[in-house]
């Protein structure tokens, strides 16, 4: 694949030698895409990057450039008219979002793609591009004859650029220089910088169909395109765009409306298109992001609550041993006497109802602020804050809750319970205190010993 390198550079070298010698307009035409498409190709044929969306997504974003590029050579070869021109100009723009997505990826570790991200860049572009827009629009429309379309596009490009250049900068200020990153901002400053002077053209009225200006784009997009074969830094990935660009875009879209609902003879209406959109999709991420909130939550209780019973499962008790250290009080371990039988006797799907029964009486038995929890199979643990003299009385009232008998499916279930009851002495060795306590208390047929 390395021969596919150098194809980029290699058919701009052609590509500027034929538009010397020959001038044709479908060499314009021809020659000048066959550059962007062999751009396309040099990605490709990259080496493995570590992010595997940086390659397929910064092909695309080439390659819609590279459709508008043909459209818009098209219509001025073939006088098309004005409705592809703008067309071609959307698929330019189609080309920024795919890239701020992808190549920030080309410099850092792999991270999955997030739904959040993709609003994030799209909240970010169109905030800063409807800023952009009612500064500038109107200054600039005279320059244009006063057409909208075309001056809205010719302010977007530049904003776009700085947007992409944004982005890039800050992925290489936290991950830190390479030579990727190094060869990637110089072909994302060629780039911009020739959106610049193709705008100062354009107002000036120096702008001609295969002009000088145009092989800036192409220089941009290889050497883009080289990064992706130059050495980066694979450490672990940060942070996607920081909230405080999204903030601040959102605030200027709000901003914007409310000047314009007082001003609405000053800024061009178009600008009420990215203005709103930037707001739709503020609120649309934040509705996303608190449902991935509620759903994170949803699964931290679900992986510390036992499924049969409800309760708390060890994972929790062993957690809050930890904070309980400190405080005065005890822990209860239980294990039920003669639940093994009652599985092979009556089947699991009793045994489940005679452990959630059991629960039941625990909780109702047990003091407010008395943690009770299922420890698994048929053990559960109680932690109780207060003397140790009443800690023994809630494990006498817990085993008493068992003294009468279960009825399920009609039929009568007896058991009984050992419990080991350990005073919190401050040290990191009360469950296995605890454990000990009622083992003893089980192998003596004690009921309840404490330790």
């Amino acid at each position: 694949m390395q021969p596919l390198r150098w194809v980029g550079l290699g058919s701009f070298l052609v590509y500027v030698f034929l538009h010397q010698l020959i001038l044709d307009p479908w060499v314009e035409l021809l020659g000048y895409n066959v550059v962007a498409i062999a751009a396309t190709a040099t990605i490709l044929s990259a080496p493995r990057i570590s992010d595997p969306l940086a390659k397929p997504f910064t092909a695309i974003a080439v390659a819609l450039w590279t459709t508008g590029s043909i459209l818009a050579s098209s219509s001025t070869v073939l006088s098309l008219g004005s409705r592809s021109s703008n067309f071609s100009n959307i698929l330019y723009l189609l080309f920024y979002p795919v890239a701020v997505i992808a190549l920030p990826r080309l410099l850092i570790a792999s991270r999955k793609l997030k739904i959040l991200e993709l609003f994030d860049a799209s909240i970010v572009g169109l905030g800063l591009g409807t800023l952009g827009s009612a500064i500038f629009l109107k200054p600039l429309m005279p320059h244009f004859g006063g057409r909208l379309q075309d001056t809205f596009f010719a302010v977007m490009f530049p904003i776009s650029d700085l947007i992409l250049m944004a982005v890039v900068v800050a992925a290489i200020a936290t991950q830190g220089l390479s030579k990727r990153g190094m060869t990637l901002i110089l072909g994302v400053s060629i780039y911009a910088l020739t959106d610049l002077l193709f705008l100062w053209q354009q107002i000036n009225g120096r702008y001609f169909f295969g002009s000088l200006v145009e092989t800036g784009w192409l220089i941009g997009l290889i050497i883009i395109a080289e990064s992706f074969w130059q050495t980066g830094i694979d450490e672990q990935p940060k942070n996607g765009l920081s909230p405080v660009l999204v903030s601040i875009s959102v605030s200027l879209s709000a901003t914007l409306l409310a000047l314009i609902a007082l001003q609405p003879q000053y800024f061009p209406h178009l600008v009420l298109i990215p203005a709103i959109a930037t707001l739709v999709l503020a609120f649309t991420r934040m509705a996303i992001a608190l449902t991935q909130a509620r759903n994170i939550g949803e699964e931290r209780i679900l992986a510390r609550t036992d499924e049969l019973t409800g309760l708390p499962n060890r994972r929790r008790l062993v957690s809050e041993i930890d904070t309980f250290i400190d405080k005065k009080g005890s822990l209860l371990l239980l294990d039920l006497d003669g639940f093994k039988p009652i599985n092979d006797l009556h089947g699991h799907e009793t045994g489940d109802k005679v452990l959630q029964q059991v629960a039941l009486r625990f909780e109702r038995a047990l003091p407010a602020g008395a943690l009770l929890a299922r420890l698994g199979g048929d053990e559960f643990g109680v932690l109780y804050e207060g003397g140790h003299e009443s800690a023994v009385e809630v494990a006498l009232a817990l085993k008493a809750t068992l003294s009468y008998p279960f009825h399920i499916n009609n039929q009568e279930i007896r058991l009984g319970v050992s419990v080991g009851v350990a005073e919190n002495k401050g040290e990191r060795d009360l469950l296995v205190r605890a454990d000990n306590a009622m083992y003893k208390a089980k192998r003596e047929g004690l009921g309840v010993y404490q330790l």
